[in-house]
């Protein structure tokens, strides 16, 4: 039976028989994000579909596409869409294309995504830089048997996002000054909205904000000893008290107008690495 790490490999001699472009940094784009992968200088666009061991994007707003090129002076790679736990897919599925990226040479990743705002601080439409996360998705990429090629048995999740990295956001983001917050990311297993109860609790728990993504890729990427920094756009406030809850066109709505000031923090954060 085929094992994880040769599939792994299989799908990064798909992409070189296509491309030889070596990233130095990949961007993940979540919901309503996928327009800076329009400001990228392509080299190279391969579908998710047409890759071995790589699964399809049915999620609204995620076009499933890998993109080399150069951005903001770098070589990167950027995923135009990403898939979610939520689909359907084992967890080592969700995160088989960061792997990929790592092993075709990106060793920095950049995930982005919309949440939900549960800091009453916080509000529709601003930029939060992740600080930690709270794996409330109840699985892991990581279980099964570990094979040592993609890291120990037993990775420390201290400092998952890495703190230079974090650094160097916030000094870009006071240079453009663009409102910047920090806080901890929940990730939930979806697809459904949480109920007024779970936010309350999550809350407590000391999440300021709460999605559907992000953490899996977090998890292996660091298992391989990648440099991770996240960043994502409150679409909206999940508060228990408010009599309406976002619903899933808006939330796309709102990540598409932060669109123009997510592009230029991230590419502006993208030229000072």
């Amino acid at each position: 039976m085929e094992g994880l790490f040769e599939r792994i490999q299989e799908s990064v001699r798909a992409v070189r028989a296509r491309t030889e472009f070596e990233p130095e940094l990949a961007i993940v784009l979540g919901s309503g994000l996928g327009p800076l992968a329009d400001e990228v200088e392509a080299e190279a666009v391969i579908p998710y579909g047409e890759l071995p061991h790589f699964p399809v994007s049915t999620a609204p707003g995620h076009e499933g596409k890998l993109i080399f090129g150069r951005f903001a002076g770098k070589r990167v790679l950027v995923y135009k869409g990403r898939v979610h736990y939520y689909e359907g897919y084992p967890m080592e599925v969700v995160v088989h294309p960061v792997r990929v990226g790592y092993f075709l040479g990106a060793k920095t990743f950049l995930l982005t995504s919309a949440a939900g705002g549960l800091n009453p601080l916080f509000s529709a439409g601003e930029l939060m830089l992740h600080s930690d996360y709270i794996n409330f998705t109840w699985d892991t990429p990581l279980r099964g048997p570990n094979d040592e090629r993609l890291g120990p048995r037993f990775p420390v999740m201290f400092d998952a996002y890495d703190p230079e990295l974090r650094k160097r956001f916030h000094e870009v983001a006071l240079k453009e000054q663009i409102l910047l917050r920090e806080g901890v990311y929940v990730a939930v297993s979806g697809p459904n909205f949480a109920s007024r109860a779970e936010l309350r609790m999550l809350r407590g728990f000391g999440a300021d904000a709460i999605g559907m993504s992000t953490v899996p890729e977090v998890i292996a990427l660091r298992h391989l000893g990648a440099r991770v920094v996240a960043v994502s756009t409150i679409t909206d406030m999940a508060i228990p008290d408010r009599e309406h809850h976002a619903t899933e066109e808006e939330v796309l709505a709102v990540a598409e107008r932060t669109g123009p000031v997510f592009r230029r923090l991230v590419k502006a954060f993208v030229a000072a690495l």
